[in-house]
């Protein structure tokens, strides 16, 4: 499944960040496919969408990162899928 990673930092926190992502690379936890990552310019905020099979390795990435950044992670569907949920929601409203 398909999920949305959103974080935001504190300024305080931006040296810890920056010395943290330059370390790791900002890998993505076992169980974790990265998708794609995009940064805000000038800001401690950006998103990432991943893959995962389930919620351990999305706890790891939340709580490697926690002391420095808040994060928001959101299941996310494609227009296909989305697509056959709402025609099936319509069919069962019939």
């Amino acid at each position: 499944m398909k999920f949305i990673v959103q974080w935001n930092g504190l300024p305080t926190a931006e040296n810890s960040v920056i010395e943290r992502f330059m370390k790791t690379g900002g890998q993505a936890p076992e169980g974790v496919k990265l998708l794609g990552r995009w940064h805000a310019i000038g800001e401690l905020h950006g998103f990432a969408v991943v893959e995962a099979e389930d919620t351990r390795g999305l706890s790891a990435l939340a709580l490697e990162w926690g002391d420095l950044l808040t994060m928001r992670i959101v299941p996310a569907v494609t227009d296909e899928e989305l697509g056959a949920a709402l025609g099936a929601y319509q069919a069962a409203r019939k």
